[in-house]
């Protein structure tokens, strides 16, 4: 089974594009995978193309090797962008290694652990408060907010993250200067950030209840002192984790040692080697791996050796839906699992991209036992809604 093409699709995602890498093999397999310019990674597409010749001719089953190989090729610059382009050609040939032996991609991940996977409903607040009238009910104020605990808690499911959402002119903003909005390079944190934060988590404790979780991300937003200064201020509220990005594991591990409430952290890292030195400074209490910028496959070395240091792992995952699909198949055979990541509030055409979209009960995501990823794209309908340029953060 030799891969005999390949080939990249890209489509529009409202506020960002959704992209895909589609490889067929000599016995008219088509393996797929999903990745994403759209969260700071402009060129992943380009970088897939350049490296296509390493990968046409290769056998599908030899996923490792390939892998080694085009690191190898590329060794100087294999982070970001290349790093991304690498894991969406892995992904995309755990999905046709899959269907060519007529299992699901978990099989191939030691079978999987689980039948249902917990999750939390991801950008709880942000993309209605920040992506105005493109996701739901638009929220623009804290009552908003109260009125989407509510939703969520109704909706069955048990826990939701927001991110940095504070009033600011008579409406509630997404604000997020780690992405450039607004653009504060100094990354502090003023008394007004501090008290909308905690309006923002009890606006949502009101409307949830007591036995919702409640998840806060507060991404690139600040410095250690900031990061430090929200942690102890948010000591008496109860909460989920606090996420954090942060390029200094010391400084994560300060702010740990000084919050009440667990730390989570690493979407953006690359690797074993990227994640050991937060293991060893004991700055995480939850490692979040992206499984689409990194591979599944290598993303499974990261969870065990996440397990080797007790800390357990969430999926990075707020694409489309069959990124949904491949987390999952990580998430159900992943032991030290703690909860998955998901996109609940979605675009009118995202159920018509992919032959089957995520099934959730009970506040839990339902492993499907369909070969590969469990679904496919629909190539008519990704040419139904062409791209847009330009590339932005969350």
């Amino acid at each position: 089974m030799i891969v005999e093409q390949l080939q990249t699709f890209t489509c529009d995602a409202g506020w960002r594009n959704y992209d895909y890498v589609k490889i067929t093999t000599s016995d008219g397999i088509v393996g797929w995978s999903e990745y994403g310019e759209g969260f700071g990674s402009p060129g992943v597409t380009q970088a897939v193309r350049s490296l296509t010749p390493l990968v046409v001719g290769q056998p599908v089953s030899e996923h490792e090797r390939i892998y080694q190989r085009l690191f190898a090729a590329t060794r100087p610059a294999v982070r970001g962008v290349v790093g991304q382009a690498i894991g969406a050609i892995e992904n995309a040939l755990l999905d046709a290694k899959a269907k060519t032996l007529g299992v699901p991609c978990y099989e191939l991940f030691g079978g999987r652990v689980r039948d249902q996977i917990p999750v939390y409903w991801s950008h709880c607040g942000t993309w209605r408060a920040g992506y105005f009238g493109r996701f739901g009910n638009s929220v623009t104020d804290l009552a908003g907010i109260t009125a989407l605990g509510e939703e969520v808690r109704d909706r069955g499911f048990r826990a939701l993250k927001t991110n940095t959402l504070l009033e600011q002119d008579g409406r509630l903003r997404a604000v997020a200067p780690g992405f450039g909005r607004p653009f504060e390079p100094g990354y502090n944190v003023d008394r007004s950030t501090i008290t909308g934060l905690l309006a923002l988590v009890d606006a949502f404790r009101d409307g949830a209840g007591d036995e919702v979780e409640i998840l806060l991300d507060l991404n690139f937003n600040c410095r250690t002192e900031g990061y430090t200064t929200i942690a102890k201020e948010l000591s008496a509220r109860e909460l989920f984790w606090i996420e954090i990005d942060s390029d200094s594991p010391q400084g994560l591990a300060h702010v740990r040692r000084n919050s009440a409430n667990p730390i989570s952290g690493g979407e953006t890292l690359f690797g074993v080697n990227e994640f050991l030195p937060y293991f060893q400074a004991q700055a995480l209490d939850v490692g979040i791996i992206d499984g689409i910028w990194n591979g599944m496959w290598q993303s499974l070395k990261m969870a065990g050796a996440a397990a080797g240091f007790e800390v357990n792992v969430a999926p990075h995952n707020f694409y489309g839906h069959l990124c949904t699909m491949m987390n999952a198949h990580f998430a159900a055979a992943v032991p030290n699992l703690r909860i998955m990541e998901t996109d609940i509030d979605r675009l009118p055409w995202d159920d018509d991209l992919v032959t089957n979209i995520p099934v959730y009960e009970d506040g839990d995501l339902v492993v499907g036992e369909e070969p590969g990823w469990g679904t496919d794209p629909v190539e008519e309908a990704l040419l139904a809604h062409p791209p847009k340029g330009g590339t932005r953060g969350l």
